[in-house]
């Protein structure tokens, strides 16, 4: 049962991350992307494309899904810091962020989404290392997607991000990415 505090404590929660809807992924902004995804729109292809590296490498993809899920949901506090603002700034641990937006929701649902931050931020399972690189992977795939319209910039993400993949379905599907237009899927139903 659930008492009043803890549900408007719990609604709070999934308020606060419709704000993920609206934030956009400021990393890309370097690059020279003008109008770049938004954090949720990232945090979809994750979980989808975590899914997939789960079901390649052995893992459980409903754990790597909900794993790929809360990956940056931190970032409706502290924003997301591109990997150049790092070197200037300090930012809190995402279990703290996790447990402060979480602290008054009912005490199951904050349970369960710190576990799910705490294993992510510190575990070493199958299922965190395809996270990760599922996380990297959406990120070089995104990369691609704005090569090809027209943002150059992008090209050094794309082989950063390619370069830190550590499974070998991960990077298999890199490979094969960097083959493909963002559109090649079409083809099969347009033959």
């Amino acid at each position: 049962m659930t008492d009043d505090r803890h549900a408007k404590g719990s609604v709070g929660y999934l308020m606060e991350m419709g704000a993920l809807k609206r934030a956009k992924r400021s990393g890309w902004w370097i690059a020279g992307v003008k109008d770049p995804e938004t954090i949720a729109e990232h945090s979809f292809r994750t979980a989808v494309v975590g899914s997939v590296l789960a079901m390649m490498e052995g893992a459980d993809p409903a754990k790597v899904a909900l794993l790929c899920t809360f990956h940056d949901t931190q970032e409706t506090r502290v924003g997301d810091i591109p990997w150049i603002g790092r070197r200037y700034l300090t930012a809190a641990k995402n279990e703290d962020v996790t447990a402060d937006q979480v602290a008054d929701a009912h005490p199951a649902v904050a349970a369960g989404i710190q576990a799910v931050v705490d294993e992510y931020e510190n575990g070493d399972s199958i299922e965190v290392m395809v996270a990760r690189d599922a996380d990297k992977l959406e990120c070089m795939i995104q990369g691609l997607e704005y090569l090809e319209q027209g943002y150059s910039n992008a090209r050094e993400w794309v082989d950063s991000t390619r370069a830190k993949l550590k499974t070998a379905s991960a990077i298999s599907l890199a490979d094969a990415a960097q083959t493909m237009s963002s559109v090649e899927w079409q083809r099969t139903y347009l033959r």
